[in-house]
C-alpha cells in the first residue's frame, strides 16, 4: 500500500537502459517496441488538421484513445523491469516513461494504490506538457483542458497496471491559465460521472470485445472443422506478397479444369494447404479429398495403399480393400512427397493417369476411377530422372501444370499477417489472451531465414503463445531460443548516448561459467547448432549468425579440425 506520504521517485536508470538507438538501420527501441522521435510541431499540425476536419470533440476522443493504447503498452513493462520493487516503484515506471519519452514532466502529489483491493486515488502535477504548448500555439488560450493524449495515457497505463478501469480527469490545465496542469485518477466506479468518462474510450472497449469475439469464433472453427485422415487443416492460405499472389493466381486458373497439377517447393511451404484450396475451388469440392504421404508408407505397402488389394493378395490381406484412388473417386487425390515413390509404383501410377483405371493387387479386373491427381514434391524431378530414381515419362505426364510455391524467405510481406493469424489461432486453442507481438519480435521474424518455412513459423508462434505472460505481447525471447543482438546504444544518466553490452550479457556470461565452457567451445557449439537448424544450408546458417557464407565456411572448417584433434 502506498499513501499520500510519497517516497521520492526511484532511479530511472533501468528504464534508460531499455531505450536502444540503432542508428545503422534507422530504428529506436523501447524494450521490444519500436519508437519514433517526432517533432512536437508536426504532431501539433496533425492535431490542428484533425480539429478542422472532424471537430474538437472527436479529435479529443481520438487522441485520448491513442494515448490510452500507448499507456497500456507501457504498463506491460512495469513488473518486468522492477519485479522485486515496491508497488509504488513499479507504478512509477509509467510516469517516468512519460518523462523519458518527452511527453511531460510528472510530479506525484498523492498516490494511494492497492492492486489486490482494487483501490486507487492519485493526484499528479504536470509541467511542460507538449499538448499545451502546441495547442495554445495554434488556438490560443483555452477555456477547457487540452492534454487529451496525456490524459488517455495515464488512464490506459493505470487501468492496465491495476487490472481494472481507472480513469483520470484533468482538473487544472496550463492552457486555461493555471500555473501547471493537474490530474486526478480514481476507479471508474468511484466517479459520479464514470459512465460519461468511460464513453470517451468506447471505441477501445469495442475493439477489445471484437477481439474476444474473434478469438471465440476461431476456437469454434477449430473445434467444428472436420478432419481428414491426416488430421485437421494446417493453415489458411494467407498472403499478399507478389510471389504468393503469382502462385495463387495459377492455382485459381487451374481450379475449374481437370488438369493434373504439380506443386513444387521446399519442405513446410504449405503444399498440402494449396492442394486443399485447389480442391475447394474446383467443381469436385463436394467430393472426397484424400491425401497420402508417399514418403511415410513402407515400400512393400505403398502399392496396396494406392491401388487397393484383393483378399489373399499378400500375407495379412484377410479381406479385399479399396486403395486411395478408389476412395477418392469423383474427388481429388494428393500424392505428397511424390519423389519418394518406388519405381514399380510409378509405372502403375502412370497407367492410372493415362487410362483412368486401377487394378488392385491380386486382382485381374481394372476398375474405372474418376480422380483428379495433385502431385507435390520438394525433390528436383529432373535430377531424380537423371539419377534413375524417377521415370521420365511420368515426370512429363505430371509436369503439365507446375506451380512453384515460394519459400517464406521470398514472402517477407506475408510473415506479419501469417503470424497474426497463427497467434489468434493458438491463443484460442490454448485459451490464452495474448497482446499481439512486440515490434522487435515482428522485426526479428522478418529478418529470420525460415529454413523450415511456414511450418517453422507455426511452431514458433505456438511456442510464443505458451511462453508469454497472459495479456502481454510475444517478444523475441519467447519465439527464438537464442536471438542474436548487437551491442545497443543506450541513454546514460546524463542523457547522452553510449554503447553498452549486448542484452542479457551478464546472464550469458554466468551460463558460460556454470557450464565450464571456453569461448572457443561456445563458438563451436553455436556454429554447429546454426548449421543443424538450417538443415545444412550454409547460406541460411550464415545469415542467422550475422556472417558471410565464406566466414561461416572458414569457422566450420576450424570446428572440424578441432574435433579431429
Amino acid at each position: 500500500m502506498a499513501t499520500s506520504a510519497l517516497p521520492s521517485l526511484p532511479s530511472d536508470a533501468d528504464l534508460r537502459r531499455l531505450v536502444h538507438f540503432s542508428a545503422g538501420d534507422g530504428r529506436i527501441w523501447l524494450a521490444g517496441q519500436r519508437m519514433v522521435l517526432v517533432h512536437a510541431a508536426a504532431l501539433g499540425n496533425l492535431r490542428r488538421e484533425l480539429m478542422q476536419t472532424i471537430g474538437r470533440e472527436q479529435t479529443r476522443r481520438v487522441l485520448m484513445r491513442a494515448g490510452y493504447a500507448s499507456g497500456e503498452r507501457d504498463a506491460a513493462l512495469a513488473r518486468q523491469v522492477r519485479p522485486g520493487a515496491t508497488t509504488f516503484e513499479m507504478f512509477s515506471v509509467g510516469p517516468q516513461l512519460h518523462m523519458l519519452e518527452g511527453a511531460v514532466q510528472v510530479t506525484p502529489e498523492a498516490c494511494e494504490l492497492d492492486v489486490a483491493g482494487g483501490r486507487f486515488h492519485g493526484l499528479f502535477r504536470w509541467d511542460h506538457s507538449w499538448e499545451v504548448e502546441t495547442h495554445v500555439r495554434h488556438f490560443g488560450p483555452q477555456d477547457e483542458p487540452v492534454c487529451w493524449m496525456l490524459l488517455g495515457y495515464a488512464s490506459g497505463y493505470t487501468s492496465a497496471f491495476m487490472g481494472r478501469p481507472v480513469l483520470f480527469k484533468e482538473v487544472a490545465c496550463s492552457a486555461c491559465g493555471a500555473p501547471n496542469c493537474r490530474i486526478e485518477g480514481r476507479p471508474l466506479a468511484d466517479w459520479p460521472d464514470g459512465d460519461a468518462l468511460a464513453r470517451d474510450y468506447d471505441a477501445q472497449s469495442l475493439l477489445v470485445r471484437l477481439e474476444d469475439l474473434s478469438s471465440q469464433v476461431e476456437s469454434l472453427r477449430s473445434t467444428l472443422e472436420p478432419a481428414d485422415e491426416l488430421g485437421p487443416r494446417s493453415i489458411d492460405m494467407i498472403g499478399r506478397s507478389r510471389a504468393f499472389l503469382a502462385a495463387a493466381t495459377l492455382l485459381r486458373k487451374a481450379a475449374g479444369t481437370q488438369v493434373t497439377v504439380l506443386l513444387t517447393g521446399e519442405t513446410g511451404v504449405g503444399k498440402e494447404r494449396f492442394a486443399r484450396a485447389l480442391h475447394a475451388m474446383s467443381p469436385r469440392a463436394g467430393k472426397p479429398f484424400v491425401a497420402v504421404n508417399c514418403a511415410a508408407l513402407p515400400g512393400e505397402l505403398i502399392e496396396s495403399e494406392l491401388f487397393g488389394a484383393e483378399k489373399g493378395a499378400f500375407t495379412g490381406a484377410g479381406a479385399a480393400r479399396a486403395g486411395r484412388f478408389e476412395r477418392a473417386d469423383g474427388g481429388t487425390l494428393l500424392l505428397d512427397e511424390l519423389g519418394e515413390l518406388p519405381l514399380p509404383a510409378q509405372a502403375k501410377l502412370l497407367r492410372v493417369l493415362q487410362q483412368g483405371e486401377v487394378e488392385r493387387l491380386g486382382g485381374t479386373q481394372p476398375r474405372k476411377v474418376d480422380v483428379r491427381v495433385i502431385a507435390a514434391t520438394n525433390v528436383d524431378l529432373e535430377a531424380a530422372v537423371a539419377a534413375g530414381r524417377f521415370r521420365r515419362d511420368l515426370m512429363y505426364r505430371l509436369n503439365v501444370y507446375p506451380i512453384r510455391i515460394p519459400p517464406l524467405r521470398e514472402r517477407i510481406d506475408d510473415i506479419e499477417p501469417l503470424a497474426h493469424h497463427l497467434l489468434q489461432r493458438f491463443a484460442a486453442l490454448h485459451g490464452k489472451r495474448v497482446g499481439g507481438f512486440t515490434d522487435r519480435a515482428l522485426d526479428a521474424m522478418r529478418r529470420h531465414p525460415w529454413p523450415g518455412n511456414v511450418r517453422e513459423l507455426e511452431n514458433l508462434i505456438e511456442r510464443g503463445v505458451i511462453l508469454c505472460s497472459p495479456g502481454e505481447p510475444v517478444d523475441v525471447a519467447e519465439l527464438f531460443v537464442a536471438a542474436p543482438g548487437a551491442a545497443p546504444v543506450t541513454i546514460n544518466a546524463d542523457g547522452q548516448l553510449e554503447r553498452g553490452a549486448p542484452p542479457d550479457a551478464g546472464t550469458l556470461y554466468d551460463e558460460l561459467q556454470r557450464r565450464g565452457l571456453s569461448l572457443e567451445a561456445m563458438e563451436d557449439a553455436l556454429i554447429q547448432e546454426a548449421v543443424q537448424r538450417a538443415a545444412g544450408n550454409l547460406a541460411a546458417a550464415a545469415r542467422a549468425l550475422g556472417l558471410s557464407r565464406a566466414q561461416l565456411s572458414y569457422r566450420l572448417g576450424r570446428v572440424q579440425e578441432r574435433a579431429r584433434e
